[in-house]
């Protein structure tokens, strides 16, 4: 009775809004690769180590998992849900494993001899976008296992951890229509030397991304009169993790910890 009083308010059920946001995310993510992901990998142009395509496979495997556990509470399959929520404990930990092991593979190739000094410090820097996401969807996700029997904090969790992680598709677009021609004065490097982009340009598609959080807050203040403390607390967090990417990354800390990461590689 409820949620159905909440969602008259909006026009639509708390569910069903879940669950519309579940295939916006998925959406985001599919068609941000697909310039630079998809149509190369269909016309056989995309040359890239395995490594990559299962960091892709595990990181759509948790959009996809989020719509088909969004569908299944919509449609009132709640024990079902409960019941297939260790597969979402398995895709993050693989999701934490598959991203270090990225990040292990492009701070040693970088660190390799013939390499410019700007190049492996900006490549050292840009892994913190990616840790740093690490580091906020692990607690979160961990806080929403926790409340797995008080759903308005574990639907808004799920929610907030899958905004922090399409940046990365929608970078991909910035980076394909806004990127500067390459230098032809840059000097040449070792081959499979791929260095990573500035990463000031990771904030923009960063706030891109909070829209969709931007949209379940105006949801609740519709509905609760108020956004919720995890999307305001939450979303506090992820933004000041997005707008100081630039401080951390070329911090002497993060770039001591980067280079320790790339030693792992052996």
């Amino acid at each position: 009775m409820a949620e159905a009083t909440m969602g008259s308010r909006a026009g639509i059920s708390p569910r069903k809004f879940y669950m519309l946001m579940a295939w916006t995310c998925l959406a985001v993510a599919v068609l941000g690769f697909m310039p630079t992901y998809f149509m190369p990998l269909a016309q056989a142009k995309f040359d890239a180590p395995p490594i990559i395509h299962i960091h892709g496979l595990v990181m759509f495997s948790w959009v996809a998992f989020f719509v088909v556990q969004a569908s299944l509470v919509s449609g009132g399959n709640v024990l079902a849900h409960r019941a297939w929520g260790v597969v979402g404990v398995a895709i993050i930990t693989a999701m934490v494993f598959i991203v270090t092991a990225v990040e292990i593979m492009r701070i040693h190739q970088v660190s390799q001899a013939g390499v410019p000094a700007d190049v492996t410090e900006g490549t050292k820097a840009f892994s913190w976008v990616t840790m740093g996401t690490l580091f906020l969807v692990v607690p979160a996700f961990i806080v929403a296992i926790a409340n797995v029997k008080r759903p308005e904090i574990h639907k808004r969790l799920i929610l907030l951890i899958t905004v922090s992680m399409l940046a990365a598709p929608i970078a991909r677009w910035f980076l394909t229509f806004l990127a500067p021609p390459p230098d032809p004065n840059a000097p040449a490097l070792p081959p499979g030397v791929v260095p990573a982009p500035p990463v000031p340009v990771a904030i923009a598609p960063a706030m891109v991304g909070d829209i969709i959080l931007l949209i379940a807050m105006t949801y609740d203040w519709r509905t609760r009169g108020r956004p919720h403390p995890v999307y305001l607390i939450g979303g506090a967090i992820l933004l000041l993790q997005q707008l100081t990417v630039v401080q951390v990354g070329h911090s002497a800390l993060w770039q001591a910890v980067a280079t320790w990461i790339g030693k792992m590689a052996g």
